[in-house]
C-alpha cells in the first residue's frame, strides 16, 4: 500500500495535469472522476480530494472508501462519516452541496458484486483487508 506522502503526491499530480490542461484531461480514467470535499473532522477545515466513481444512479455518485485495499479507511471517509455535508464537482463543473451516505449492509451486498464485476481492482483491494470497504452515496441535498 503507497504511503499517505504517495497517495497525496499521486493526488497533487492529477490535480495538476487538470490545472494545466485547462480541465481537459483528467476528468476521465476508466470511471468519471470527482472532487469531493470534506470537512476535516479534527481542524474544520475544507479537505478536497480527486476520487473515481463507479457507479451513478441518476445525480446520485457512488465512491469506494477502498485506500487500495489497506487496512485502515482512507481520511475523507473517515471526514464524511463524521460531517456527511460535502461539496462535489464532476467534470470540473462547479461544486454543488451533498449529503454523503454510507451503504448499509443490504446497499452495498446488492452495489458490490456489479461495481467489482465492472471494475476488479475493488475485488482485489478487498481480498487485501479484513474491514469490509465502504460504498458511499452522494446525494444531492
Amino acid at each position: 500500500m503507497p504511503s499517505d506522502f504517495a497517495l497525496k503526491t499521486m493526488n497533487a499530480v492529477h490535480r495538476g495535469l487538470i490545472k494545466l490542461t485547462g480541465g481537459k484531461v483528467g476528468w476521465q480514467a476508466a470511471m468519471p472522476v470527482l472532487e469531493l470535499t470534506t470537512t476535516g473532522r479534527k481542524s474544520g477545515q475544507p479537505r478536497t480530494v480527486l476520487l473515481t466513481s463507479p457507479h451513478q444512479d441518476g445525480e446520485t455518485l457512488v465512491v469506494v472508501a477502498s485506500r487500495g485495499g489497506d487496512d485502515t479507511h482512507p481520511a475523507w471517509f473517515l471526514n464524511l462519516r463524521d460531517n456527511p455535508d460535502v461539496e462535489v464537482s464532476l467534470k470540473g463543473a462547479p461544486k454543488r452541496p451533498m449529503h454523503a451516505r454510507i451503504a448499509d449492509a443490504g446497499e452495498r451486498a446488492q452495489l458490490w458484486p456489479k461495481i467489482t464485476g465492472d471494475f476488479k481492482n475493488y475485488a482485489q483491494y478487498q481480498t487485501k483487508t479484513e474491514r469490509e470497504i465502504p460504498l458511499v452515496f452522494l446525494e444531492p441535498r
